[in-house]
């Protein structure tokens, strides 16, 4: 059953990686809550989110199934930094491809 959690947490990181590109780009792609589902584009904030919950939820079945420790300062501490950039860029490049910013 531990390797089920594994496939399951690389599943979750490789797709986070497309969502954290186009958020952190400023730019639309689909997630699972755009309409049509799975073929609408949903907004770059939406996408770091859905990017961002992917990779955490990735790091959370990875830890639960190998502890390496208890770090939880440096990881709440890195969260909230990746959070607060994440969030920003996404806002901010957003803005810019509208030609707003």
């Amino acid at each position: 059953m531990g390797y089920l959690w594994m496939v399951l947490a690389g599943a979750l990181l490789c797709n986070c990686i497309p969502h954290l590109a186009s958020g952190l780009r400023g730019e639309p792609f689909p997630t699972p809550f755009a309409k049509p589902l799975g073929k609408g584009l949903s907004p770059p904030l939406v996408n770091f989110a859905w990017g961002s919950a992917n990779f955490f939820g990735a790091v959370a079945l990875a830890a639960w199934r190998a502890p390496l420790g208890d770090c939880r300062i440096n990881v709440g501490a890195a969260a909230i930094g990746w959070l607060a950039i994440g969030a920003y860029l996404a806002l901010h490049f957003g803005a810019v491809r509208k030609g707003r910013g």
